[in-house]
């Protein structure tokens, strides 16, 4: 089920891939079945075993995109942000600002997840939202906000590129 092991240990889901959905008047995204098949199932309906709802963690990002993970990977960032303390202003404020910004989404039947009002206001989706595996997470975003980004940014490519990859 596991495409990579990161460097810490922890799985790594290994979402690859770009595609475009419809969001439906309830708020809720398709995932694509390739990611869908590639999160950790908590209970998988097997005979005598009641299906549970895989939850994501969803996550407004400063750049107007939604950033979606799966448990495992979302647990390695907690550990992170368990580590630091109530008693600094900073970690204090980093901690605040990150859980004001964090809501979770089960996984449903069909493979959606319902989006509050508040993301989907955020992201700017009114409609369609594109879905972009980053392999640790889903990025989504309103289809013409991404194609702005890109265009905008397309001459930033080689230099960014050979920065740091």
């Amino acid at each position: 089920m596991w495409e990579k092991v990161g460097n810490n240990g922890v799985k790594m889901p290994g979402f690859i891939g770009r595609e475009q959905h419809a969001v439906d008047e309830k708020g809720r995204l398709l995932l694509p079945a390739r990611f869908r098949r590639k999160i950790i199932l908590q209970g998988d309906g097997a005979e005598g075993v009641a299906w549970q709802a895989p939850v994501l963690y969803v996550l407004r990002a400063d750049d107007g995109a939604l950033e979606l993970y799966e448990p495992s990977v979302w647990a390695e960032k907690e550990r992170h942000l368990l580590k630091l303390s109530d008693f600094n202003p900073e970690e204090r404020l980093l901690t605040t600002m990150i859980y004001a910004r964090l809501e979770q989404a089960e996984l449903d039947r069909s493979g959606r997840i319902a989006l509050s009002r508040g993301m989907l206001e955020h992201a700017g989706i009114e409609r369609d939202a594109v879905i972009i595996g980053a392999n640790a997470k889903m990025i989504v975003w309103d289809p013409a906000r991404l194609d702005r980004l890109l265009q905008e940014n397309a001459s930033r490519f080689a230099l960014l590129a050979g920065r740091y990859v």
